[in-house]
């Protein structure tokens, strides 16, 4: 039945297999028994492979076990759980928060939450794909605004008849590697509110690719300076800078009882299991005392930046330690991955429908040596 449809991605170069690797994550991966370079992992804090997190994990097995058994709701999470949101709550200065067992989990089930029939989404062109399907899932109409266009986004709001307004946006772009304007946001959205007795218009972050990076690890509105208002909603990730998973919303109290009560990706899925919940507490206690991990992964960032600009390659307007290269067609996007491949370094072509145009995705870490992004900038200079 679909086999014309794969026909048709292998022909234009749009098949995708699944690499495992024989090694655990890290700057450094073993991949059918060959090392390489790994600069495709979205573990920024090289914490993923932490003695801190594994010692947790095991401490935690020994305790409640594996297995969850039962959603939240079922009593199948742990004292750990609500530690966790605690912790979450006072990194983000929020009254509460809440743990979803992913960042798609988390979205798909918070905005359908948020946004009901008469309500309007106004969503960044290139959000993220969990935040395109969860406002698919709502029943809100859906206004796209061109990426970073903040006069397009004031024009929409202003033009749209609603009965509540929500702006969604990525704060850290998870395929460019940029910044949204989140001050400029939050001054229309502020401006809104500032008019009406009851705020109705809320401001939704996707934090993913933002906690543990910037704002000193706590995030856009850190990064900003921004205060965590009673109308914004922050979701995040433990998956990526934490060395963890699952994800979690944070917000106001009321915000948070009522995602408890609607949101069913939350209602019906099992509890993360608690030995995952210890690896996530130790993870945010450890960037809390560490801050020069997160000093060492802007540093590493900037030099990969600058000499690959220096090569004459468009980064794409990166300002994180997502850096896009590109690099042209399918094609020589292909061909420039399985170059660096001969080369010891894994770098996957990222190409439609993830991306429009597309790139090799560069994703440098606090665990890569000088040593390695040496060679990554050697290697694609003889590219």
């Amino acid at each position: 039945m679909l086999s014309k449809s794969l026909v048709f991605l292998k022909k234009n170069n749009l098949f995708r297999d699944i690499k495992n690797r024989d090694s655990s994550q890290g700057s450094r991966i073993i991949i059918g028994g060959k090392e390489y370079i790994n600069f495709s992992s979205n573990d920024y804090l090289g914490l993923a492979n932490h003695p801190a997190l594994i010692r947790a994990a095991q401490q935690a097995m020994k305790k409640f076990g594996f297995g969850s058994g039962a959603s939240r709701l079922l009593c199948g999470g742990s004292i750990l759980h609500a530690e966790l949101e605690e912790k979450i709550a006072k990194f983000k200065e929020t009254e509460s928060a809440l743990v979803f067992n992913s960042g798609y989990a988390a979205n798909t089930g918070i905005i359908p939450a948020i946004a009901e029939e008469g309500d309007a989404i106004f969503s960044d062109q290139l959000n993220h794909a969990s935040i395109v399907d969860g406002c698919r899932l709502s029943r809100a109409k859906t206004y796209i605004y061109r990426h970073k266009d903040t006069a397009n986004l004031e024009n929409l709001i202003r033009k749209t008849k609603s009965r509540r307004k929500i702006v969604v946006t990525d704060s850290v772009f998870s395929m460019d590697g940029d910044i949204a304007p989140l001050k400029e946001i939050y001054d229309i959205c502020l401006a809104l509110n500032a008019t009406r007795c009851t705020p109705d218009t809320l401001l939704y972050t996707d934090d993913a690719h933002a906690t543990g990076v910037i704002g000193k690890g706590k995030g856009s509105l850190e990064h900003f300076g921004i205060k965590p208002e009673p109308w914004i909603i922050q979701m995040g990730t433990f998956s990526k800078a934490l060395g963890s998973f699952g994800a979690f919303a944070a917000g106001s109290k009321d915000v948070i009882d009522w995602t408890v009560n609607i949101a069913r990706s939350f209602i019906f899925s099992t509890a993360l299991p608690p030995c995952i919940i210890a690896a996530s507490i130790a993870a945010l206690e450890l960037i809390e005392k560490k801050p020069v991990l997160i000093k060492k992964l802007l540093a590493n960032r900037d030099k990969t930046a600058k000499g690959l600009t220096k090569l004459g390659y468009d980064i794409m307007g990166s300002e994180t330690p997502i850096i896009p290269v590109k690099t042209g067609s399918i094609e020589s996007t292909l061909k420039a991955s399985r170059y660096l491949l001969k080369k010891g370094i894994f770098a996957p072509a990222i190409r439609p429908p993830a991306v429009k145009e597309p790139r090799l995705r560069i994703t440098v870490t606090a665990a890569h040596t000088d040593e390695d992004i040496e060679k990554l900038i050697k290697a694609l200079g003889s590219l």
